[in-house]
């Protein structure tokens, strides 16, 4: 099974057994020791996975990191465990900072069981930086994020080739931060950046800043929607376009898209959610039919995921358009529609079979 899979499965697992998880000790078997384990290390060998690791720091006797994973019999990396959903608060990460300094450890991990905070020393040699370089989110991931977290397998870890990329990963996610706060709220030395070359000799006054921040902000939204549509119309078209093909064959091809693509309603952006609920369908499907006859079509209530483009074939539907509840709409035999609750995209997958029953509904017995 593969790696993706396996933490998909975890977090099928931890999504439904949550609620009822309240402890630190049932964090720690329920959900932080599964990930370990998926990782490639055995969590019943204490020569490779140490519980409680005891050394003393300074005048403090006795001090002990949940979990350190070993190789060749020293610690590399660290662990401390909080509750489920508990603070994970620089603050609360006093052990693992005292610890990454007395050992030769060079990771520490700070994780409630849901989230993974992965720490290292980028700013002071021997001394754990107060900002994480990587976040992993067992409920909430991304195929890049999985190609990160897979750099701390037993099978694939190497020192070397973490620490090189990450002070890449952690500037980039704090551009991705600045780059969001902007989006939804930009800030007045970025509105006056953008908008100095359009202003010329224009003074910048308060009512031109006011303008212009909902004029930066709408054009941040319709940006980002635009690409998002592009993205789309890429993955629905027939074949994948090489690189190594002409010009003239490209721009010929964006033609025709063009020409057949739907007029797109300005009220209707497909968001990054939609999008990736709607590649989650095609992969649950995609032993049944071939993906290019699974297509989405967005609405300004809700997305519709189709079998060959056609309004009576719907597979399912992906009602995201409130990010703090997410739902998905289920059909039976009769094209009832049936709504049940996500807690992310993710999810999807643990309606595979109703989904895939709705698709082999229009398909004749043969083929199905």
């Amino acid at each position: 099974m593969d790696f993706i899979d396996q933490l998909r499965i975890l977090a099928s697992r931890i999504a439904n057994t949550r609620s009822v998880i309240q402890t630190e000790e049932a964090t720690k078997n329920a959900m932080i020791m599964p990930l370990i384990q998926i990782l490639g290390y055995n969590v019943f060998d204490p020569l490779e996975v140490t519980p409680e690791l005891v050394a003393d720091v300074g005048t403090k006797k006795g001090e002990k990191v949940d979990y350190a994973i070993l190789k060749d019999g020293k610690p590399i990396i660290l662990f401390e465990c909080k509750k489920a959903g508990g603070d994970l608060s620089i603050n609360h990460a006093g052990q693992l900072f005292r610890y990454f300094h007395v050992t030769e450890a060079r990771f520490g991990v700070l994780t409630n069981g849901l989230v993974y905070r992965f720490f290292t020393d980028l700013e002071q040699p021997n001394k754990m930086d107060e900002k994480p370089f990587f976040e992993f989110n067992i409920l909430d991931f991304k195929e890049r994020d999985v190609e990160e977290l897979k750099k701390f397998a037993k099978a694939a870890f190497d020192l070397e080739t973490i620490l090189t990329t990450a002070n890449e990963l952690k500037y980039t996610r704090a551009i991705q931060t600045r780059l969001n706060e902007w989006m939804v709220s930009p800030s007045e030395d970025f509105v006056r950046l953008v908008s100095s070359e359009l202003l010329g000799s224009k003074r910048f006054t308060p009512a031109i800043r006011d303008q212009f921040t909902l004029i930066t902000r709408r054009a941040f939204e319709q940006l980002l929607g635009e690409k998002i549509n592009e993205r789309l119309k890429g993955a629905m078209a027939p074949e994948s376009i090489s690189l190594q093909e002409p010009a003239p064959a490209i721009q010929q091809l964006k033609a025709e898209l063009d020409a057949a693509a739907p007029s797109v309603d300005p009220q209707i952006v497909t968001s990054s959610e939609e999008l990736e609920g709607f590649h989650i369908v095609r992969a649950i499907v995609r032993g049944l039919v071939p993906t290019k006859r699974v297509v989405m079509r967005d609405a300004q209530s809700y997305c519709a995921i189709l079998l060959d483009d056609n309004n009576r074939k719907p597979i399912c539907r992906l009602r995201f358009n409130n990010r703090e509840k997410l739902r998905l709409g289920l059909f039976n035999e009769k094209k009832d529609e049936e709504v049940v609750s996500l807690e992310s995209p993710d999810d999807i997958y643990n309606f595979a079979a109703q989904i895939q029953s709705a698709l082999k509904s229009y398909l004749p017995q043969a083929e199905g």
